[in-house]
């Protein structure tokens, strides 16, 4: 393959800050892998970001891209064989996911601090009910383009029906991406910069929902304790 392309993507020195070097490490590797294997090398990396989240797909996307766009691959190969990998490595977590299945995780959810059986209970209703919407619309949102699968495994949801969604998800994240790659040309990263700005407003507002959450269950607990020290205090309450 003829296209080398580090000269024509960040070539960072020490003195760069620690988020871009990581950024050109990942961008470095996915380069090799691709340059070593062609399109199925596209399939394993985005494989890989779906099992290891900091490898991030708005990186890989786009710099497989840019190669079509340099006529290494043709456009439309790239977006299927990334959506091979997408769907592959969302298997395999929806496999983890079955194999812990509702009772392995009732279990280890009961165990952590200010989770209650309820929590787990009304949790499970919600995904069986909105699983769908779920597993579709989270293949498009940073962060939890890859937890989404394992629910999906624990729950059982039909294994056609979760890989059509993901497919069906993935292709349009993993088109959006490689088109920007494409068009973008050396200024693939703009894509990843807007991307990350998507993804620290979900984290902020993951962050924001275990405040209120973990708020909201300390007073529950503060309110038992009261009613129940009443209760001691005086029997006649009872």
């Amino acid at each position: 393959m003829s296209w080398r392309l580090q000269h024509m993507f960040w070539n960072l020195d020490a003195s760069e800050d620690a988020a871009a070097a990581n950024l050109n490490v990942i961008a470095e590797w996915a380069i090799g892998l691709i340059e070593w294997l062609g399109l199925p090398g596209v399939a394993i990396a985005i494989a890989l970001e779906n099992l290891i989240p900091p490898l991030p797909s708005e990186v890989i996307l786009p710099i497989a891209g840019f190669a079509a766009s340099k006529g290494s691959f043709g456009l439309i190969p790239v977006i299927l064989w990334a959506t091979l990998g997408s769907v592959v490595g969302a298997l395999a977590l929806y496999l983890i996911g079955a194999w812990l299945g509702r009772q392995r995780l009732r279990k280890l959810l009961v165990k952590v601090p200010l989770v209650s059986i309820d929590d787990v209970n009304n949790t499970e209703r919600w995904f069986d009910r909105y699983g769908k919407f779920t597993v579709f619309f989270g293949r498009m949102i940073p962060v939890f383009r890859s937890l989404i699968s394992i629910p999906a495994g624990v729950t059982r949801m039909k294994l056609w029906i979760f890989v059509a969604l993901t497919t069906a998800g993935s292709l349009i994240w993993n088109t959006i991406f490689v088109l920007a790659g494409y068009y973008l040309g050396e200024n693939w990263a703009v894509a990843e910069e807007y991307a990350g700005v998507i993804q620290n407003a979900v984290i902020v507002i993951v962050i924001a929902a275990v405040v209120i959450f973990v708020a909201r269950r300390i007073l529950i607990l503060i309110k038992r304790n009261k009613r129940n020290k009443r209760k001691v205090d005086d029997p006649s309450r009872e």
